[in-house]
Parts: structure tokens; sequence; C-alpha cells
């Protein structure tokens, strides 16, 4: 039925759509190395990508409105209850990042379309149609009017998961964590050489635009002329503004190592009563302190490398877009203004100093076992890790997450670029 299973022990579960992603990944990796692009390869994947793709918006779409649950998605302990197990009280629970995944999953395979369409023009019109997925997507997750399912919340700048129980009754749970940050990984720029490449495209670009302006529906695509760059983001200038205000906040997501997985500001835990019961979460940026989940309540504080690599990524693409004109303070409140690519480099540095031995010949991901490693023999063995302390940049969890952890080499590079 074109579902990806998301591991052995349970089929019906799903993991986050990176496969997209990941294609893209391979192709501009392989590209760069032979210098000559491997159509084929991006064929095939497109095929298979195209059966799972409409798995999602077929099965995973409960009221047909663009707006999506998937319940684990890699992020299973992130809220106050495992969304792996079913939602308390036999409701559901829209989730801004399956929602965003969806959103970015679109926006990838937008752009594998377009890859294609440059040595085979029948490719174009699947462009056209990963689009229109994109924009009704955005339209879905902005909901500009009071409609009571809204997952933005104007007042705290942030979007949250709604849960509706079966008596219509809905509620929004107000935790602060890269599910509702999420929303803006999704965004590509389509720069104006590559547009002009394809005159159906742009067509229906400028008509999407001007049919929405208008019927008064959310426009989606902001400032573009049909003479510049196209820039596709899931979020509008101003709620993205809050997002990263929040997501740059040392007080909130920004730690000495990177991006946390849940806001700071849940040191006071957050509660939560659901059909009579109460459920709660709290920063804690290490290992577990309940036993809650079996115990691994990993995603509730430390840093995880992939989603601190994705937003680095999005804010670079904004930058392709805006320039230096769309600057941010770093950290919140220093007064010291940064453009995006600027942020970007200066988090990729927070990610790689856990990696860099201190003045005493230590390394942050160390810190547990900082004699063995001053050993001659062991003092430059570096291990991956699996996720990292929210505080201190210590390494945690599995140890054998090479390809996870080695993304910090990928930062280096692009640092030196």
């Amino acid at each position: 039925n074109g579902q990806i299973p998301a591991y052995e022990w349970n089929f019906s579960d799903v993991n986050p759509p990176v496969q997209a992603w990941a294609t893209l990944q391979i192709y501009g990796t392989d590209k760069s190395i032979t210098g000559v692009p491997d159509i084929k390869f991006l064929k095939r994947m497109f095929n298979k990508l195209s059966l799972n793709f409409n798995w999602w918006v077929n099965r995973q779409d409960r009221n047909d409105n663009n707006v999506f649950q998937g319940g684990f998605l890699g992020l299973d302990n992130i809220g106050v209850f495992d969304r792996s197990h079913g939602v308390p009280g036999g409701g559901f629970l829209d989730q801004v990042d399956g929602t965003a995944w969806m959103a970015l999953y679109s926006l990838n395979m937008l752009e594998i379309s377009l890859r294609i369409a440059e040595h085979d023009d029948t490719y174009e019109d699947m462009a056209t149609k990963y689009f229109g997925h994109f924009v009704f997507i955005a339209e879905a997750l902005n909901k500009m009017d009071t409609d009571k399912a809204n997952v933005w919340d104007d007042v705290e700048g942030f979007f949250y998961d709604r849960l509706t129980l079966p008596n219509g009754q809905s509620t929004t749970i107000k935790v602060r964590s890269i599910a509702g940050m999420l929303s803006l990984a999704a965004v590509l720029t389509i720069k104006k050489s590559v547009l002009d490449k394809f005159p159906k495209f742009k067509a229906s670009v400028l008509w999407f635009k001007k049919y929405r302006a208008e019927n008064l529906k959310y426009e989606v695509i902001q400032q573009y002329e049909a003479d510049g760059d196209l820039l596709l983001s899931l979020v509008p200038k101003d709620r993205m503004q809050k997002l990263v205000t929040a997501l740059l906040d040392e007080k909130e997501f920004l730690s000495e190592y990177g991006i946390r997985s849940l806001s700071k500001v849940h040191e006071k835990a957050y509660q939560i009563h659901i059909d009579g019961i109460e459920y709660s979460i709290d920063y804690e940026p290490a290992e577990s302190t309940v036993p809650l989940f079996g115990g691994n309540s990993n995603w509730r504080g430390p840093i995880w490398m992939p989603m601190n690599y994705l937003f680095i990524q999005a804010l670079r693409e904004y930058q392709w877009y805006d320039g230096n004109d769309f600057l941010f303070e770093y950290p919140t409140g220093s007064n010291k203004l940064l453009n995006l690519k600027q942020v970007s480099d200066e988090l990729s540095k927070r990610l790689i100093h856990m990696f860099e031995k201190d003045e005493k010949g230590n390394r942050a991901i160390n810190k547990n076992h900082e004699k063995y490693y001053q050993d001659p023999h062991f003092k430059d063995l570096i291990l991956f890790y699996e996720y990292f302390h929210g505080e201190n940049g210590r390494g945690l969890g599995a140890s054998h997450q090479t390809g996870w952890t080695a993304l910090v080499a990928n930062l280096i590079e692009q640092l030196e670029e």
C-alpha cells in the first residue's frame, strides 16, 4: 500500500518521511564527486517515493484537511503522553511535526521533479502537483481565521499540537518542543534561472498566487514577482521571526552546544488534564529521571544532531532568498545582529564545540570519562553518540550512531567553504 514500516517490532508505526530528503542529499553528493547527474537514480527513487507520499495523504490525514497525524514520527516521548500508543480519551491529535514533515516531503518531491524535468520535461507536471500539495498543507497549518482548530498561538508565537476528543471538545497541548519548531525546516528557494527553464510550472505558480489573492485565501507565496526568485516557506515571515527568536533564546532552545529538543521553560513542569487523568512533561537535559515510556525520555531536553542539522540547513535556505536584509539577535536579547548564514554558522560551531578539546585536553562528549581519554592511547578516540546533554554536551545513549553524529564533519566542511 506504499507504507514504509518504522521498525521490525511494529510494522504499522511510522518514522518521519525523510527518504526524499535523503535522496536529494545522495544525488547531490554523487554529482559533486562524479560531475554527472544520476537522473536514473532520481527516477527510480521518485517512483517509489510517490507511492509512499500517496499513502501518507490517504491514510494519515484523518479529516482530509491536510493536517497530519502519524503518532510516533521519531519523537515518541517528546509530548505529555506516548503518541505511538494512541491518544488519551480515544481522540486524535493534529500534529505540527507530522504536518511539517509532509510539507518538507512535498518540497523535496517538487525539487526532485524539477531536477528530472531538466532532462525529461514530462516530469514538469509533477512539480506542479507537489507544489499544490505544499500550498494546501501550508494553508491548513497556518489557519488565518478564528477557527478553534488553529494550532498557532499568536500570543505565545508558537505551533502546538491540538487534541480533539470524541465529543468534539478540543484543547491545545502547549508544549514548546522541536515538534512545534519543525515547521521552520520546510523551506525551499527556487532561483529565477531555474524557474525560467519551466514555463508551465512558473505559470502554475503565478496562477495559484493570483487565484488565492482574488478569492481572499491565504496566499502562502509571499513577495513573489515573475522576474525574481521564489521562496516556498511553510510559515509566513512574521511567524518565522517569532519561531527563530525562540530558537535562538538561551532561556529556551539555544544551549551552549546546540538546539535543545525541549524548551528550558519547562524546567517548571507543564501539566494538563485529559479525560480525568493528569499528564505532564518537564525539561530533562540528559537521561530520563522517570520510568515513562520505558524509562527512555531522551527527547525531553537533550540535543539531537539530525534535527539541529535540519534547522541549520533551513536557515541557510532562508538566507539564500532574503540575503542580509533579514537579521536576528544572536543570542536573543544580546543586541548582536547576524544574518541567517552567520546564525547557521554559529549554531554549527556550537555543535562542533562538543567534539573539540578544551585547554585541558578534554572534549565535552567525554565528560563522564575524562581520565580515560587523557590516556595517550585513547586521547584521540572520538565516539559518535546518539544524542547529547542539553547543558554540558556530554555524549548520551548508544555510541553506534555514526551516521547521525558524523553530520558534524559536514558542518565543519561547510564552515570552511
